[in-house]
């Protein structure tokens, strides 16, 4: 599941990935021409853009430029039907991190979708701030109330993600799609039991813990 910006002009075409993408349990927000593509981009945080190149008021070449000399990383998904390699070669010079020609089939969005979700972003600065904890990206240094804490790899995955994602929901089916590799073997079982150990390194003598179980939904860090 991603929190995806979907920007592209033609109606027909946003409804249909739109309708696509929403079936396959990603949450989608469309807009139809590029400044309003820049304007959602300076205010709120997306996991996923895919940005046609022909938009209405500004190009969507010149809206990812201007994302990235902002200092933007969520990865964005070139839509072009120009399908020359130096066009190619003008989208990811100016910051796409891929690029699918029109016409395309619905499938290979989602397998292009589903590879860059699986890159590592690249980190801007600053910690991450929820509660007690600040945990730093750039050290993996975790400080709970001041003090450090030891995480293994996957429990600092899980963590660091919850942590950009704060008070959003996620089920075990989705915190596998998002932090273990896709040809993983683990299951939801292995979600659980990760879940508890990191609730005891965070909080081991307070009684409830910042990661919260939505019962019959899954989990979520709450930031109040």
């Amino acid at each position: 599941m991603a929190k995806i910006l979907f920007v592209e002009d033609d109606v027909d075409l946003s409804g249909r990935v739109n309708e696509w993408l929403s079936f396959e349990q990603h949450s989608v927000e469309c807009v139809f021409d590029g400044v309003e593509a820049t304007e959602r981009l300076k205010f709120y945080q997306y996991e996923i853009v895919i940005l046609d190149w022909d938009l209405p008021k500004k190009p969507g070449i010149e809206v990812c430029k201007e994302y990235r000399g902002r200092g933007g990383v969520t990865p964005i998904l070139m839509l072009t039907g120009k399908g020359s390699i130096n066009d190619k070669e003008i989208g990811l010079d100016a910051g796409a991190d891929d690029y699918l020609t029109k016409p395309f089939h619905l499938k290979e969005l989602s397998a292009r979708i589903r590879a860059l979700l699986r890159r590592p972003v690249s980190f801007t600065g600053t910690t991450l701030k929820i509660g007690s904890l600040e945990l730093d990206p750039s050290t993996h240094q975790l400080t709970v109330d001041g003090k450090e804490v030891n995480l293994l790899p996957k429990e600092y995955a899980i963590l660091e993600f919850l942590m950009r994602h704060p008070n959003e929901v996620f089920s075990p089916d989705a915190l596998l799609n998002r932090v273990w590799n896709s040809e993983s073997e683990a299951s939801t079982d292995t979600v659980y039991t990760y879940i508890k150990t990191l609730r005891k390194k965070l909080s081991p003598e307070a009684p409830s813990s910042i990661i919260k179980t939505v019962h019959g939904v899954g989990y979520k860090l709450e930031s109040k």
